[in-house]
């Protein structure tokens, strides 16, 4: 796998080869698949380090589409999308995607998102592989595993960051600016609900099984600071 490879499932040719001759140009190898059934042959010929993938394609749903990809890729996997609600973005988080971007957007910001993607994505080394723990919670970089209590916790790639920048930001609050420049490579619009969708899913993971649905909706460990971002308190761990 190349660090810099990227399967972009895309049916428009046009679009396809502007966003493939654009992302070539900032030093990125590119693959396009038109189709569900290029996408799965380029998956089984070579794994790409990051996955771009548009919902409407002609010969399947991308939904399913994306989780037959899951099957046998654990990379960064971005769909591209014209829906924007909350409900969809879900469906596309349960598939297995680990975030959305809405077109028409911007090459910058693209790049931008892909350049994110790939940093936090990108094995760690030296100090940063090390794993952190706090109480019964342990993060492992390396490996990009959660445990805690004793139990595997399994996470998406976009919530595996959110949850080890507020890990190591612990008993800090960490804005919601810092959290989209850090983990998404934008700045936060003041609209875009993505990362709040995240951080709910997250919260629903590593609640304990004893909490009862409010706590697992508003956190007991990770706790929404109004008007100011999201904080993970080390002592309910």
């Amino acid at each position: 796998m190349s660090t810099s490879s990227i399967l972009l499932v895309e049916d428009d040719l046009k679009l396809a080869t502007l966003t493939a001759n654009f992302l070539r140009q900032h030093g990125y190898e590119v693959q396009v698949a038109g189709s569900c059934a290029d996408a799965l042959r380029c998956l089984s010929a070579a794994v790409p380090a990051l996955i771009l993938l548009d919902l409407g394609l002609p010969d399947g749903d991308g939904l399913e589409l994306c989780a037959d990809l899951r099957r046998h890729y654990s990379g960064p996997l971005l769909m591209l999308t014209a829906r924007d609600s909350s409900a969809e973005q879900i469906d596309g988080l349960d598939a297995g995607a680990d975030d959305f971007i809405c077109k028409p957007v911007e090459p910058m910001v693209l790049l931008a998102r892909v350049r994110a993607f790939l940093r936090r994505h990108r094995p760690a080394s030296s100090a940063a592989s090390q794993a952190l723990e706090i109480k019964s919670l342990k993060i492992v970089p390396r490996s990009q595993q959660v445990w805690l209590e004793g139990r595997e916790i399994k996470l998406s790639n976009l919530e595996f960051s959110l949850l080890s920048l507020l890990a190591e930001r612990a008993d800090n609050i960490v804005s919601r600016d810092e959290l989209y420049r850090e983990v998404k490579g934008v700045e936060y619009d003041g609209l875009d609900r993505s990362v709040d969708i995240q951080i709910s899913r997250l919260r629903k993971k590593l609640e304990t099984k004893n909490s009862n649905a409010n706590e697992a909706e508003h956190g007991t460990r990770i706790r929404t600071v109004r008007s100011k971002g999201y904080l993970l308190v080390s002592e309910a761990w």
